[in-house]
């Protein structure tokens, strides 16, 4: 899994270099959850990306959509050369994602915060169609500003949509700084709970973490679950690690070089 993570941040780098712009801190830092999902834990099929009975994912924060990208050509829903057109006028692999463009793509997102709802209406139509696939959210911790993403979370603690598990890429960066600097978010583990979801701590870059905490989300049958992971934005380049001047900036030739190299090394 861990190969398959790197091969990922690897791939989403190159896409990145090549469309001169991008967000590469964010796409590593989420690379693990994203690799722990398509290749461990939701039930998809990319030959029939609209199958009924498929888990639904969500990217709230659309802007590390060429780490989501990677995962899908890897997995097989488009050809990974098309990798290579990201953010390109009329390239189905837009700055963020579009989900009439490209198969395996639940939602649009864009306007951060947004997310969560589009995952709840998504969940709260399964429950009352009485399906049994589950949906999963990713969230930037930055997103946790925004009042729309409480409202959502308001919206699945009150319809016991135990079917959703949101994970939120906790890497304490944003933009332009800290989150701590930017707006402080804590405790967003008393607060979850606070609004009646079942809450686990797991580090981001721990599979072991991960699937057990999807697992205790299967278990849960009365409310949704929030999964807090706290992730290295940037994680297996050590230039970008924890720098949120990497939010939104792409490599240079030296920089892709070195960082390859690093991912190849692990």
């Amino acid at each position: 899994m861990q190969e398959k993570a790197n091969k990922l941040r690897a791939d989403a780098l190159k896409a990145i270099f090549k469309a001169g712009s991008g967000h590469s801190g964010g796409s590593l830092g989420a690379a693990d959850i994203i690799a722990a999902l398509y290749f461990k834990i939701m039930n998809h099929d990319a030959s029939n990306p609209d199958w009924e009975s498929r888990d639904r994912f969500v990217l709230s924060n659309g802007h590390v959509c060429p780490i989501l990208y990677a995962a899908l050509a890897e997995a097989g829903y488009f050809d990974g050369k098309k990798l290579s057109s990201l953010r390109q006028l009329g390239s189905p692999l837009q700055g963020h994602p579009e989900r009439e463009r490209l198969p395996g793509l639940e939602t649009t997102s864009g306007p951060l915060g947004s997310g969560l709802a589009q995952a709840a209406g998504i969940a709260a139509a399964a429950k009352l169609g009485q399906k049994r696939y589950r949906v999963f959210c990713l969230t930037s911790d930055g997103e946790h500003n925004e009042g729309n993403h409480w409202e959502a979370v308001m919206f699945a603690s009150k319809y016991k949509l135990s079917n959703l598990t949101v994970f939120v890429d906790r890497n304490f960066q944003q933009l332009s700084g800290p989150t701590s600097e930017i707006m402080p978010i804590e405790s967003l583990t008393t607060k979850y709970k606070a609004f009646g979801w079942n809450t686990v701590n797991i580090s981001g870059h721990d599979f072991s973490e991960i699937e057990k905490a999807v697992e205790l989300a299967r278990r849960c049958y009365q409310n949704p679950t929030a999964i807090i992971a706290k992730t290295v934005m940037g994680k297996g380049v050590s230039f970008m690690e924890n720098d949120h001047k990497w939010h939104g900036k792409a490599p240079n030739k030296d920089q892709l070089k070195q960082a390859l190299k690093e991912l190849n090394a692990k």
